[in-house]
């Protein structure tokens, strides 16, 4: 029976021959599309290759659906009727099924792929938050559980998120058939948290484009206390005149960024949120105008963006090096940066901060590298290119680092002051207000001013690109036959979506919206999704068929270290995070607002809002397929469709 498929292949991929029937003995094979026996354990297809790509699902039924014996095209034919019936199923589901992985896209070249993956990972945390998160856990001392945290944790997953999506060739929602289908919520939870962020991060981006508009003048207006909007505890200690700062001294530039770009004096907390400033709604609807026409036609345009905004940055980011290498006092900084405070590595919330930091820097669970690998060649190397993303990724974050603190030791010298009093502000406050002023002070400021707002939107724009195509991938993939062809359509309702989702961060409280979505509506939820993908891989796949996927991509297998970060640390990795989270949830204040008990709760509930889509779909799940409770548990954890593995012009089904 081998023996004879194999010397029939040249004609079968060829020929166009018509066949009538399925049965036991013979193939079948309806347009191009070749069927064997189902009690083989490989397939053989003749479909043409699109892009690298093969295609025909397969495990059971000729749709790529399983769990239904009856309905696959090699069982015998006991009538003419059913033998005719069977064969017009078969040749439709095949053609459908050729036609969508046919039109399934990749990448134009492998620096296009590693571009996007860079810009993704890369984004405006590490600029802010990794240099914070280092001086306030023991400097140089963090530098030990960060790399810790990364070896164990985060490149683990950020490679099996990579190897799988190139593997299965799916996004974040219909992949779950190929792996585990109970676990199918994970995509749809992924999704919303992908909204969320869309959400907010954008605005963060429209007060840097607000920024980057008033940066065309001579004279950059928060460098002086003149204006509309300053009051009277205006104080710049920059000036030339003999000014002493005082326990109700405000900067210019803190001025500038809450009462002429925020506007929060305006508000009274998020019972109380205010109008929406037009300003900010015209800067966000450019930003989106700008993410629409990147993506609109899939990674083919996406990826030819990134080669400007995310090679962009490092440049800016070398300039502002030397820029502030040569500031005095810059040494100050830098000391302070990384002094190693040893004793700090005895405290629990070092080691806490320090696999929060990587996690999110790396950026698994979005569902963006399951999308991106999504569009490789089926043999390229992901290995390597998750050593090389992530290394760049942390280096990015350590230079940054350095970028930030030899202005702040400037700052300090000026102030006449320590750093630690100059480092106060955290977030999105030492890029707008603090580094901010310090810009303003130096020679040629309009310059570095432009140039650093610049750089901090290209590092926003490819992370949005990112997170919205990880969205767009699983839903066309989900639904190929409604949104395949009318990819433009969709992206446009999403971004019309996300846009108006924003409406609520652009009003006067808009920046309270925003640190309390930062803080509750992705962090704890995309952690919880992390770890049941890690146990859905590990534990309900099979490491070792995860394993053997990988060798058929790469021709190796991953060595024991990976097998146990996957099986065993990564997962505990993310329990040890989330359970630190959630048994000490943060205390929000922004600016002299206290955050009120209410908004913690509202914060977990939006949190769970994605979530909860995983344990409603187990129990739909478990609803609707049909047989007793056992046989329906071990049909919902047994994937439904095989992954095709091109060899040359033939295409091997595992299943």
């Amino acid at each position: 029976m081998e023996k004879k498929a194999t010397s029939n292949e040249t004609q079968l991929l060829t020929s166009k021959k018509d066949v009538s029937g399925c049965n036991e003995e013979d193939d079948c094979r309806e347009n191009e599309l070749l069927i064997r026996n189902p009690k083989s354990a490989l397939r053989l297809e003749a479909a043409p290759i699109s892009n690298g790509y093969s295609g025909v699902q397969s495990s059971g039924p000729c749709n790529g659906m399983g769990g239904v014996e009856d309905a696959q095209c090699t069982a015998p034919a006991a009538t003419t009727t059913t033998t005719t019936t069977t064969s017009a199923t078969c040749r439709a589901e095949g053609q459908q099924q050729l036609m969508e992985l046919e039109d399934r896209e990749t990448w134009s070249k492998k620096i296009d792929f590693l571009l996007s993956v860079i810009g993704y990972a890369v984004d405006l945390g590490n600029v802010w938050r990794f240099p914070y998160i280092c001086y306030q856990n023991g400097g140089g001392a963090f530098l030990i559980p960060y790399t810790i945290m990364a070896i164990f944790g985060g490149i683990p997953l950020f490679y099996m998120e990579l190897a799988l999506g190139q593997y299965h060739r799916n996004g974040c929602i219909s992949i779950w058939r190929k792996i585990c289908p109970i676990f199918k919520g994970i995509g749809f939870a992924i999704c919303i948290i992908d909204l969320y962020v869309a959400s907010y991060y954008n605005t963060i981006m429209a007060w840097a484009f607000y920024y980057l508009v008033s940066s065309f003048t001579t004279e950059l207006p928060w460098t002086s206390c003149t204006n509309a909007w300053n009051t009277g505890n205006c104080t710049n200690y920059f000036s030339k005149d003999n000014v002493s700062w005082t326990l109700y001294s405000i900067s210019p530039a803190e001025e500038f960024y809450t009462r002429q770009v925020l506007q929060v004096h305006r508000s009274n907390g998020l019972d109380d949120l205010g109008g929406i400033s037009w300003q900010l709604t015209l800067c966000l609807l450019l930003i989106f105008t700008i993410v629409y026409f990147s993506i609109w036609k899939g990674v083919k345009t996406s990826g030819k963006v990134v080669w400007v905004t995310a090679t962009f940055p490092y440049i800016i980011l070398f300039i502002l090096l030397v820029r502030g290498a040569t500031l005095p006092g810059a040494w100050r900084g830098v000391l302070y940066y990384l002094k190693p405070d040893w004793q700090k590595l005895l405290a629990t919330e070092v080691w806490v901060d320090a696999a929060a930091q990587i996690f999110f820097s790396l950026g698994p669970g979005f569902g963006v590298l399951l999308a991106y690998a999504s569009y490789n060649k089926f043999h390229n190397n992901c290995y390597q290119d998750a050593l090389v993303t992530s290394t760049v990724n942390c280096m990015t974050s350590f230079v940054s680092g350095f970028v930030i603190f030899t202005v702040l030791g400037y700052m300090a010298e000026m102030r006449n002051e320590d750093v630690s009093e100059v480092a106060k502000d955290t977030g999105p406050s030492l890029l707008f207000i603090t580094y901010a002023e310090a810009i303003a002070n130096m020679p040629a400021s309009t310059f570095f001013a432009i140039i650093f707002f610049l750089m901090l939107l290209t590092l926003g724009l490819d992370s949005t690109f990112a997170g919205l195509e990880g969205v767009i991938t699983g839903v066309l993939d989900e639904f190929p036959h409604v949104w395949s062809k009318r990819r433009e359509l969709f992206v446009l309702g999403l971004i019309i979506i996300c846009f108006l989702g924003s409406l609520a961060t652009l009003t006067f409280g808009g920046a309270y919206v925003v640190k309390l979505f930062e803080e509750y509506a992705t962090g704890p939820a995309v952690l919880t999704v992390v770890f049941l993908e890690a146990v859905a891989v590990a534990w309900f796949y099979g490491i070792t068929q995860f394993c053997n996927d990988v060798k058929e991509m790469l021709g190796f297998a991953p060595g024991w270290y990976w097998r146990v970060c996957w099986v065993a640390i990564s997962p505990i990795f993310l329990l040890f995070v989330t359970c630190s989270f959630l048994s000490n949830p943060p205390e929000l204040r922004l600016f002299d607002y206290n955050y009120p008990y209410w908004t913690t709760v509202l914060g977990y509930c939006i949190g769970t809002s994605s979530v909860i889509c995983i344990p409603i779909y187990m129990v739909y799940r478990l609803i609707v397929t049909p047989g007793t409770l056992k046989e329906r548990i071990l049909k919902s954890i047994t994937p439904e469709t095989a992954t095709e593995i091109p060899i040359g012009d033939i295409r091997m089904n595992a299943v």
